[in-house]
């Protein structure tokens, strides 16, 4: 049996490198597609509401895994051949952007009717009334959720390997297939992974103790 050197670790610190970029990519891509989730959750018109809401129920309805299988092979079908990081970021975006939406949505729509009353008293439209007075006071409010999620995203990004995308839980099989040390392999998995989440974790409480301080 082979001892685990130092070269190994260096391959799992490539594979955590990789979690990370994979993380950035969705969750940058997934804001994007967030923030037309919520636009279109909270708009005028209700027939755009039902038809995001049923979109977001399908998507959040779906394991992660299976989305990533139908983006990776469903792709295929068509006879193209996709990249594992493409399909991985295509995947975990549309997942993001489900979760994020509502997110946003229920941020928005927490704050008071008399914050939107007195936007139009002022003479704003509702889209002015959005981005001047509502959506700056939902973004304080939706913080320590946006970045709790942002921890469940880096640790949603290990079941990319299904698609052969070598991020720090595939880096981690491929050690362990040639050292046979499974514990040793994966605590030391799971340590780095604790060290990427749990300093996120710590914001999230640390602002959610200072949006309740704020509130009362």
């Amino acid at each position: 049996m082979d001892s685990f050197t130092l070269i190994q670790f260096e391959y799992l610190l490539k594979g955590m490198a990789w979690t990370l970029l994979l993380s950035a990519i969705s969750f940058v891509l997934g804001s994007l597609g967030g923030f037309g989730v919520m636009l279109a959750r909270v708009s005028r018109f209700k027939a755009v509401r039902i038809l995001t809401s049923l979109l977001i129920q399908i998507v959040q309805g779906i394991p992660l895994l299976v989305l990533l299988f139908i983006v990776y092979f469903g792709v295929g079908v068509i006879g193209l051949n996709m990249p594992p990081l493409a399909a991985a970021s295509i995947a975990l975006m549309i997942y993001v952007s489900a979760f994020l939406g509502e997110i946003w949505r229920g941020s928005v729509q927490s704050i008071e009717q008399t914050q939107w009353e007195a936007s139009e008293c002022l003479g704003l439209s509702r889209w002015q009334s959005l981005r001047l007075v509502i959506i700056p006071q939902a973004i304080k409010l939706s913080l320590p959720a946006t970045v709790g999620f942002l921890v469940q995203v880096i640790k949603s990004t290990s079941l990319a390997s299904v698609v052969g995308f070598v991020e720090l839980t595939r880096a981690g099989q491929i050690i362990n297939n040639s050292l046979f040390q499974p514990f040793l392999v994966f605590a030391i998995v799971g340590v780095l992974y604790f060290a990427l989440c749990y300093p996120l974790s710590l914001w999230s409480r640390k602002m959610e103790r200072k949006l309740n301080v704020g509130n009362r």
